[in-house]
Parts: C-alpha cells; sequence; structure tokens
C-alpha cells in the first residue's frame, strides 16, 4: 500500500514568458510552508544542450535539453519527503523576470488570509517550467496534484523574451541569438502544446475537453497580461486543493 503524500504538488506551466516563474514566486510568498522547484535547474551541461540542425542553433526549449531522470526523481522525492532532495543555491531563481504589475494590496490580503487556513496543511511545492504537460512526458504529468496551464500570445512571448538579457546556466550564462524565439522557442512550444487548444491554434481558445481529460486548469484569456487576475485564479484553486 502506498504511503500519503508528503506534500502538494502545484503545477505551472506554459510558454516562455508567460508568467510562470513570477506567479510561482508571488505563491512562494503568500502561502506558508511553501517553495518552488525549477524545471530549468534540470537543464543538461551547456555542452550536452542539443543542436537544432535546420538551423544549427543550440535548443534550450526542448524535452532533449532536459535531464528528465532527474527532475522525476526529484518530484517522487518530494512527494514521498515534503522536501526538495538536495538544496544547492537555484540557478533559475538567479535570472531576473522584470517588474511585476500586481496588485500590492490584494499580495498582503492573501498571505494574511492563507496564514489562517494554514493549520496542519502539507508543505506546498510549486513545480515551474515550460515543458510539464507534454504527452511526452505523462510520467511526470501525472506526479501533480494540481496542474495550471498559463499561456499567452505570441507576440507577447516575442516581446517579453527579447527583452531579457540572457539565463544562468550551469556552467555560464545564456544569451538568445537574433531570431531564437522565431525559430526554436515558439515552434517548441507550438508542437507541444497545440493539443490543448481548438484546433492545434495556440493562439485561440483552450480546448477544455482536452484540459478536462488530463485534470489541468486553463488560464482565463481574461487573465493574459494581467498578473493581478492570473495571481486571484491560481490563489484560488491552490487553496480548494488544500482545504481537502
Amino acid at each position: 500500500m502506498m504511503s500519503a503524500p508528503k506534500a502538494l504538488l502545484i503545477a505551472l506551466s506554459g510558454p516562455s514568458s508567460s508568467g510562470k516563474t513570477t506567479l510561482a514566486r508571488l505563491l512562494r510568498d503568500i502561502i506558508p510552508n511553501s517553495f518552488i522547484l525549477h524545471e530549468d535547474d534540470f537543464y543538461k551541461t551547456d555542452a550536452e544542450i542539443p543542436v537544432n540542425p535546420e538551423h544549427n542553433l543550440e535548443d534550450w526549449d526542448c524535452l532533449e535539453s532536459l535531464n528528465l531522470p532527474a527532475l522525476e526523481s526529484a518530484l517522487r522525492h518530494v512527494r514521498d519527503h515534503g522536501t526538495i532532495p538536495a538544496d544547492p543555491e537555484s540557478k533559475e531563481d538567479k535570472n531576473s523576470v522584470g517588474n511585476v504589475d500586481v496588485d500590492a494590496a490584494l499580495i498582503e490580503r492573501l498571505k494574511l488570509e492563507s496564514t489562517s487556513k494554514s493549520q496542519n496543511t502539507l508543505p506546498v511545492a510549486i513545480i515551474d517550467g515550460f515543458l510539464l504537460y507534454s504527452e511526452e512526458l505523462k510520467a511526470v504529468r501525472d506526479l501533480f496534484d494540481v496542474k495550471l496551464f498559463l499561456h499567452t500570445d505570441y507576440h507577447t512571448a516575442k516581446t517579453r523574451r527579447e527583452a531579457r538579457s540572457g539565463y544562468v546556466t550551469i556552467e555560464g550564462f545564456w544569451a538568445d541569438p537574433p531570431g531564437y524565439v522565431d525559430k526554436i522557442v515558439w515552434p517548441n512550444y507550438v508542437k507541444d502544446h497545440a493539443f490543448l487548444f481548438h484546433d492545434g491554434d495556440v493562439n485561440g481558445e483552450l480546448d477544455e475537453a482536452a484540459l478536462t481529460n488530463l485534470d489541468i486548469e486553463g488560464m482565463p484569456m481574461s487573465a493574459r497580461g494581467n498578473m493581478t487576475a492570473c495571481l486571484k485564479w491560481a490563489y484560488e484553486i491552490v487553496q480548494r486543493a488544500l482545504q481537502v
């Protein structure tokens, strides 16, 4: 007989620059006894990142760039023990998410509310990643208790991504070369997430039947580009899961 999970696993997934890391940090600040596990901390070494043969560019946005066995092992450890298996300094926490436009009064209200409800609750593990719901990651996907899917349109993702200076990696620093979003980032996102949208149009409406089948909660269209609305949506879902 399997033992009861020692933590509640909350997945935040979606395209690059959709607000995942921002939302993860906000939820961590609000919810007592919570911590973040970043999928980006499971990248392979810089030398192992695959090269896209069509564009001759390193591809940091595909499944093959990640150490998937290590990610799955870490998630199982969190479920079994309620803690991250090791506590090295997160590379992802060194990466800036830029200015966050969110209602400060809402954050304070949710902190007070969450603290008042936190008696005898499980630790909350917030897993932030760009490829958590891919069909090829079913073994990982099935480990999550709550699955939240953030999404944004091509123009917004491209603008936000290209405004970033770069990313801390295992061995150094990565800056997107010119055209990287159009050649690598967006095509990979479309390939791995089209099945969650009507007619495969990732700029359009979510396919509620597909989401329901996988027990994924899709961010409302009204929360696109509105982190205050996104936070309220995510917080309410997490609180419902904690009260079960």
